[in-house]
């Protein structure tokens, strides 16, 4: 699979890492997305929705998985944007939410740059979890077997 290199990043833990889907990220980028209940303040350009649509996934799954993975890593926090890591940005210079301050209260032995590392690999397994569920496998399953192949520590 060839990935469009204006629209991947290397960031800590997750070489290759899609852009947000707001930018054109390809299907991982659900992993970076907002709650779908919320009013969101850059709903123009938001492509969510449409992206779920297109691999079959129902909304109503992909807040069940958010939450069902938010649980599992501790990730639920009052004080970030929906509550939960699970639905929190790329963001690398500085979260405008409180998401840099919850990362470094859950992972406080780590110095920050390990810190968004553990984030980043985190959110990966989010976006296999989530490609998993969807229904069009024909349009998710390279981006599951390209993130599998990659062996990350």
């Amino acid at each position: 699979m060839k990935l469009d290199p204006r629209l991947i990043r290397d960031v800590p833990g997750w070489k290759n890492a899609p852009v947000p889907a707001c930018y054109g990220g390809d299907y991982r980028s659900l992993t970076f997305c907002c709650h779908p209940n919320y009013t969101l303040t850059f709903s123009y350009k938001c492509m969510r929705d449409f992206l779920l649509k297109e691999i079959g996934l129902s909304k109503e799954e992909f807040i069940r998985i958010k939450d069902e993975f938010s649980k599992e890593n501790n990730w639920d926090a009052p004080t970030v944007c929906f509550r939960s890591l699970s639905y929190c940005c790329m963001r690398r210079g500085g979260c405008p939410g409180d998401r840099d301050n919850v990362l470094k209260a859950l992972y406080p032995r780590k110095n920050f740059d390990d810190t968004l590392k553990e984030y980043f690999k985190r959110k990966r397994l989010l976006a296999i979890r989530l490609l998993k569920a969807a229904k069009r496998q024909d349009l998710v399953k390279p981006y599951i077997e390209l993130e599998e192949k990659e062996k990350y520590d």
